[in-house]
């Protein structure tokens, strides 16, 4: 590990079974449970997990916005709308690439990015 790096994120999640199964069909994560309230995931780009909670993660009320790479941003879209993910803003460009943003079935706020040519 590198000394002063970012080495972990925790996010919220009023229902962890539900996000597991959402992140796992959208996105192909593991997790790995520790007790009832908490699950790490792995697969993820970065170590992380969710921790049972009853708020959500959003920009609007102060929270960094995790945002994801693809390299197929309509196939992406498409896999958060089949898994159980509400589309909160559609594709759009940016200066610098496209992306789009979601909740996850518990209210969390993500994004995902690609660059123009994807």
């Amino acid at each position: 590990m590198e000394s002063n790096k970012i080495n972990y994120v925790e996010l919220p999640a009023r229902d962890l079974a539900l996000n597991k199964a959402f992140f796992t069909q959208a996105f192909g994560w593991g997790f790995k449970d520790y007790g009832p309230e908490y699950a790490a995931f792995d697969n993820a780009g970065l170590d992380g997990g969710f921790f049972q909670a009853n708020f959500c993660s959003r920009p609007q009320n102060g929270a960094a916005l995790v945002i994801l790479f693809s390299d197929d941003l309509e196939t992406s879209l498409d896999k958060v709308k089949v898994a159980g993910g509400t589309i909160e803003q559609d594709i759009f460009e940016f200066p610098g690439g496209r992306r789009f943003h979601f909740l996850d079935p518990c209210g969390n706020e993500w994004a995902v990015w690609g660059d123009l040519k994807s």
